[in-house]
């Protein structure tokens, strides 16, 4: 059992915490506003040959990094509770500042491998539909198809297996952290919560590639519901109405259609 001492974690901390994401905050509207918005959003990108050259390789950079900043902004809100535990744990320690710097550098670290991953997975179906015309017409169905997907996911067991670990900060701390070499747990510790993180959030951050990866107004929506889905006492009860509206939401986009025009999704 680990015990959480309750001392000053260095009053700076959490200010600077905050400050972080909140500077994500700032640099994504700055970003979206500037002309290499395209770059995290996609809206252009649907349309241009990206392959295995040195322009797709800095293009996929460059929206790794934007997704990291939208990850700091978006999820490192919803693992401030198990953030701030393990401050106050190493809160005495000589090296508490880079104990808490890796714990938050190992759960980046999973989030931007998942943006990695999810963005080679984008270009991939970008280049399938692009060589079917009736995909092109109708793409919308790919967004569709995400929404079901997000929606069916929230009903499963991985779901909430991922989701109770991630609303246990305490149980998992103790679970993971031994002091023993210090700073490799304390990175562990947040790859490991990472992992689970990913595994509970994973489908609703990829609806932001159905509604515009960097939609702002979206970011927040989405990022709100993960932090109450995480940490509410009563967050757990959201996901089941929540997977009934994705859902619904995916069947009446299926039925009704899209628009000619749409925001980019996976397919757009």
């Amino acid at each position: 059992m680990v015990f959480v001492p309750r001392v000053d974690n260095r009053p700076y901390f959490a200010p600077l915490l905050l400050a972080l994401i909140a500077i994500a905050w700032v640099s994504l509207f700055i970003w979206g506003e500037s002309p290499y918005g395209r770059f995290l959003s996609h809206d252009e990108l649907g349309h241009v040959d990206i392959g295995l050259n040195a322009e797709g390789v800095g293009i996929a950079l460059v929206f790794v990094a934007g997704w990291t900043v939208m990850t700091i902004a978006m999820m490192l809100p919803t693992s401030l509770p198990l953030i701030t535990m393990f401050g106050r744990l190493v809160g005495r320690r000589s090296d508490h500042t880079l104990l808490n710097g890796l714990l938050i550098a190992g759960y980046l670290a999973i989030w931007t491998l998942f943006g990695a991953v999810v963005h080679a997975a984008d270009r991939g179906i970008h280049a399938g539909v692009s060589e079917f015309q009736w995909l092109e017409d109708n793409s919308y169905g790919i967004a569709a198809a995400t929404l079901l997907l997000a929606g069916v996911y929230q009903f499963t067991p991985l779901k909430y297996m991922c989701l109770d670990k991630c609303r246990s900060p305490m149980s998992f701390i103790s679970g993971h952290w031994h002091g023993g070499n210090a700073r490799a747990e304390a990175f562990r510790l947040g790859v490991h919560h990472g992992l689970f993180c990913v595994g509970c959030c994973w489908s609703l951050m990829l609806l932001m590639f159905a509604v515009g990866v960097g939609n702002i107004g979206w970011m927040m929506l989405l990022g709100g519901v993960m932090a109450v889905e995480k940490n509410m006492p009563w967050g757990r009860q959201l996901s089941l109405p929540l997977g009934v509206v994705l859902v619904f939401a995916g069947i009446g986009l299926l039925l009704l259609g899209g628009p000619a025009d749409c925001a980019h999704h996976a397919g757009c």
